[in-house]
C-alpha cells in the first residue's frame, strides 16, 4: 500500500485537471478568435480592430477574476476559536456528549458565536479542533474549516468562501460576458462556414465569400463551445445572484442556519441592497474589479431574530450592522468589525418603550422584559 503522503500528492495533482482543462479551452479560444477569425477570416480591418479591442478587454477581466478565485486562499478560524489546553484535554477525556457540550458552551461565551447545530449545540469541528464561527463549515476537500464557506468548486480547485466569493461572482460574470461576445460575433461567420460545408458537395452551389480553409473548423467549433459554456454559466451565475440578493451561501440555501430560537433561512438577510453591499462592498466603483472589498471580518455577520425569547430582553435586528442587543447573551454582533452603510443603534436613540427614536427607519428594535 502506497504511503499516505504519496496518495495526497496524487490527489492534489488530479484536482488540478479541471483547471488545466479550462486553461486549455481558454487558450485555444484565444487562438481561434484572434488568429483564425479576426486575422484570417474577417476581411474588414475596422471590424477586426473593434472585435479585438472588446475581446481583449473581456478576456483580461475574465482571466484576472479567474486567477484571483483560484489563488486566493480560503480563510480559516483564528486560534482564539480553539479550545484552551485544559478545556481541550477535558473535552477529549469526556465520553458523554452532554458533558462535551457544557465545555463548549463555557468557552463559546467569550466568542461571537450565535448559530447552533440542528440539536441546539455549539458547532465544533473535531477535525480542526475549533469552535466554528457563524457561517463557517469544514471542507473535506481542503481539509480545513472555511469562513463563510459557500462550496468547494473543482473548476477553480479551491474553496469559495468569505475571502474569494466576490472574485467567484466576477469570474462567472466575465466568463458569461466572454462567451456571449464570442458567440454573438462569431455567429455570422459560423452561418457562412456552415453553409459552405453543406453546399460544397453540390454541383451548382454558389460561390461563398469565405475561403474553404482550416479556419472553418475553428470558427464552427468556437461557436458551439461558446454557446455551450454560455448556457451552463448563465444558470450558475443566475443562481449565485439570487443567493447574493438573499444573503445566503449555497450551504445555507439547502440547510437553513440555526439560531438559539431555531432555524431561519433569512437570518442573515438585511434587504437586497445591503445584502449586495456585504459581498461587493460600499464603494460602487470597485464592484467590477477583482479587489477584495467585502464588508466584515468573516467571523461575525449582521443578523436578525425572527422570533424573540419572551423570557429575556431581546433585540430584533432587521437590517442593522453595528447594532447590539440589549442583553449580553443575545448580542448578535459581538465586537465585530462589520460596518454596513453606517447604521447604529445606541441607548440614546431608544425611548422609554425600547423603540428607536427617529433616525434610520431600516433598524427596528423591540424589547420584551421579564414580567
Amino acid at each position: 500500500m502506497a504511503p499516505s503522503h504519496v496518495l495526497r500528492c496524487c490527489q492534489r495533482v488530479l484536482s488540478w485537471i479541471p483547471v488545466f482543462f479550462i486553461a486549455m479551452v481558454v487558450c485555444w479560444s484565444y487562438y481561434a478568435y484572434v488568429v483564425e477569425l479576426c486575422i484570417f477570416t474577417i476581411p474588414n480591418v475596422g471590424e477586426q480592430i473593434v472585435y479585438l479591442i472588446v475581446f481583449h478587454l473581456s478576456f483580461f477581466m475574465f482571466v484576472w477574476s479567474y486567477w484571483r478565485t483560484i489563488f486566493t486562499k480560503p480563510v480559516s478560524p483564528s486560534k482564539e476559536f480553539s479550545l484552551p489546553k485544559a478545556d481541550k484535554e477535558q473535552y477529549e477525556r469526556e465520553e458523554r456528549p452532554e458533558a462535551q457540550q457544557e465545555i463548549l458552551k463555557r468557552v463559546a461565551k467569550e466568542l461571537p458565536v450565535y448559530t447552533r447545530t440542528g440539536t441546539g449545540g455549539i458547532r465544533y469541528c473535531d477535525r480542526c479542533q475549533v469552535i466554528k464561527p457563524d457561517r463557517c463549515h469544514h471542507c473535506s476537500a481542503c481539509d480545513t474549516c472555511v469562513l463563510k464557506m459557500d462550496h468547494h468548486c473543482p473548476w477553480v480547485n479551491n474553496c469559495v468562501g468569505f475571502s474569494n466569493y466576490k472574485f467567484f461572482i466576477l469570474f462567472l460574470a466575465y466568463a458569461l460576458l466572454y462567451c456571449l461576445f464570442i458567440a454573438s460575433t462569431v455567429l455570422q461567420y459560423f452561418i457562412k462556414f456552415w453553409t459552405l460545408c453543406r453546399r460544397k458537395s453540390s454541383e451548382h452551389c454558389p460561390k461563398n465569400e469565405l475561403p474553404d480553409t482550416h479556419a472553418k473548423f475553428h470558427v464552427l467549433f468556437l461557436f458551439f463551445v461558446a454557446a455551450m459554456f454560455c448556457i451552463s454559466i448563465l444558470s450558475l451565475f443566475s443562481y449565485h445572484l439570487w443567493l447574493v440578493g438573499k444573503n445566503r451561501s449555497t450551504i445555507e440555501a439547502f440547510r437553513a442556519p440555526v439560531f438559539t430560537n431555531g432555524p431561519d433561512k433569512n437570518g442573515f438577510s438585511l434587504g437586497f441592497k445591503k445584502n449586495v453591499t456585504q459581498v461587493f462592498g460600499d464603494q460602487g466603483r470597485l464592484w467590477p474589479l477583482p479587489f477584495f472589498t467585502s464588508l466584515g471580518d468573516g467571523y461575525t455577520f449582521p443578523a436578525r431574530l425572527v422570533s424573540a425569547d419572551p423570557e429575556r430582553a431581546t433585540v430584533i435586528l432587521e437590517t442593522g450592522a453595528n447594532a447590539r442587543a440589549v442583553d449580553g447573551q443575545t448580542n448578535l454582533l459581538g465586537d465585530t468589525r462589520n460596518h454596513l452603510l453606517g447604521n447604529h443603534v445606541s441607548a440614546n436613540h431608544l425611548d422609554s418603550n425600547g423603540v428607536q427614536k427617529g433616525g434610520d427607519d431600516s433598524v427596528t428594535v423591540s424589547l420584551e422584559r421579564d414580567s
